[in-house]
């Protein structure tokens, strides 16, 4: 009997959400997005008009999605002023890649790239920080 590598693959990441922090899973929802906005900026070189709009669309609706989900998770009560300007950050992240998509015009991407690599990279330090082995 032969495997197939591609469920294996889907086994594993199943697995790696399914068994993951809540700050992992943060973490890879920030990862998933930047991966999505990457692949829709990819899609502007498409020579192909039809394929060029398609994979700018689906991706920035992919990667809108994620954002919208983070940001109907945060916890307003106790997050506080932190969370207060994460739902900011969130809408304004939002509605730029809703202007990439109208317009059909890559800069509003690399704006919401920027913004979200920068949390990702936060949040990654903030990650390993707090899973370090306490010194007694």
């Amino acid at each position: 009997m032969q495997k197939n590598p591609s469920g294996s693959a889907k086994l594993y990441q199943t697995n790696a959400v399914l068994t993951a922090s809540p700050g992992k899973l943060v973490q890879m929802l920030l990862d998933g997005t930047l991966r999505f906005i990457r692949s829709a900026e990819a899609g502007f070189n498409e020579p192909v008009l039809t394929k060029r709009n398609e994979t700018v669309h689906n991706n920035i609706l992919r990667a809108q999605a994620i954002i919208a989900e983070l940001q109907a998770n945060l916890n307003m009560e106790a997050g506080g002023e932190f969370a207060a300007t994460m739902f900011r950050l969130y809408d304004f992240m939002h509605q730029r890649l809703q202007e990439s998509n109208l317009k059909k015009t890559p800069e509003p991407l690399k704006d919401v790239e920027k913004i979200l690599k920068d949390i990702s990279e936060a949040w990654h330090q903030m990650l390993t920080q707090t899973e370090a082995p306490q010194a007694n």
